[in-house]
């Protein structure tokens, strides 16, 4: 059986980047990894310590690494990476072990 796998960037923000630039920049890739094989939900968050998380989920670890290297290729990543702090990014790929949304409820 075929595990989605999640895709965790998280980072901080650049002293001379603002939220907005970040937020533009990320929209900017968004044709980009929609068009990719096995993508399947991407959500950007911010937490009360001001480090983001970008999370992709894809369809199978193949597509999540596939989709890493293509991106690192990708002529907007060099001004995207410009909105994060140097040092600060760091990028995890997991399988999911289970899953659970408010749309499906266990029947027993």
């Amino acid at each position: 059986m075929t595990q989605t796998v999640v895709e965790t960037v998280t980072f901080e923000l650049a002293e001379s980047a603002t939220e907005q630039e970040l937020l533009t920049r990320i929209k900017s890739t968004e044709a980009f990894v929609r068009a990719l094989p096995g993508f399947i939900f991407r959500r950007l968050s911010c937490g009360a310590d001001g480090r983001w998380s970008d999370c992709v989920v894809w369809q199978d670890m193949a597509s999540a690494t596939a989709a890493a290297k293509a991106f690192e290729a990708q002529p907007f990543v060099p001004d995207l990476m410009a909105t994060m702090k140097p040092g600060s990014v760091q990028m995890r790929h997991e399988s999911v072990a289970w899953t659970m949304d408010a749309t499906h409820r266990d029947a027993s």
